[in-house]
């Protein structure tokens, strides 16, 4: 199992700091975002990873380097706490870069090469869940088990009209997709389940993006119509996940994913705990 991170967006919400820093490096607190989809992943057994990138991302490459100069200073002062926050993960960790914001079927299309004949993992780094089995890991025991690919998907209340929603059915103890709508009318939308950023894809995939592009004009290329088109094969199914998303392409979901973390850590929760309180006594 191989896993694809698209990385190369404008976060054009997070402006203008977004303008200079990729969303991808906004940190929960001291921790980059990616870094929690890279745990995710590494959580889940994947060694093999790539990064699609943009030109104006440099700096994600630059993060997974080593950093000579401080791991020098850091064994100069035998401080091997700060030292082990510093050296990269025990993974392969790739790049590739998107030369023009073609969507995101074309961002896969060019990971092919690193793919292979594999089945893959493909995050979108907005999504942050936290739970006890790592999302990817839900992913794969469905893929295991089906042979197949799988969605994560969220049953939500209200308004999904900006959401892609499924229309599926109970297969056993699995959810199989009939199909994939994004953005339905308000009224119209086949259930009230909705794809997260998260899925798991067999190589199969990838050959109906070829075939699809080959007529493609212009503008954004995106998966959707390959996704449908395997689940019209009964090659599609959904993964209700455990856990809980932080959605950090909003700005509130943002704010709110950085208390999530604060509160999951031992050395932050009780801090954490005392600004909350402090602000819902003034206010």
């Amino acid at each position: 199992m191989k896993a694809v991170i698209i990385a190369a967006g404008y976060g054009t919400r997070f402006l203008p700091c977004s303008k200079t820093i990729p969303k991808e490096m906004f940190p929960l607190i001291d921790t980059p975002a990616i870094d929690l989809i890279i745990d995710e992943l590494a959580a889940s057994g994947i060694k093999d990873i790539l990064i699609v990138t943009s030109r104006r991302k440099k700096v994600l490459e630059d993060y997974f380097d080593r950093e000579i100069e401080l791991e020098t200073f850091f064994k100069s002062k035998n401080d091997n706490a700060k030292l082990a926050q510093i050296l990269p993960e025990n993974l392969n960790i790739f790049f590739v870069r998107q030369k023009e914001m073609q969507g995101t079927g074309h961002a896969l299309l060019i990971c092919k090469e690193f793919i292979g004949n594999d089945s893959f993992i493909v995050a979108y780094p907005d999504d942050i869940v936290f739970s006890s089995i790592p999302l990817s890991k839900q992913l794969i025991d469905i893929h295991n088990n089906t042979g197949e690919s799988v969605l994560a998907v969220q049953e939500i209340e209200g308004d999904v009209s900006r959401y892609g929603v499924i229309d599926y059915e109970k297969a056993g103890d699995t959810l199989k997709v009939n199909k994939i709508i994004e953005k339905p009318a308000k009224g119209i939308e086949p259930s009230k389940m909705i794809s997260v950023g998260r899925y798991l894809f067999t190589s199969e995939l990838l050959t109906l993006l070829e075939d699809e592009f080959k007529s493609h004009k212009d503008g954004e290329f995106y998966h959707i119509g390959a996704i449908n088109k395997l689940a019209a094969k009964n090659k599609m199914f959904a993964c209700k996940y455990s856990g809980e998303r932080m959605d950090i392409g909003d700005k509130c979901g943002y704010i709110d994913a950085i208390i999530k973390y604060g509160l999951e850590r031992q050395d932050l929760k009780n801090q954490v705990k005392d600004i909350i309180l402090k602000y819902s006594k003034s206010n």
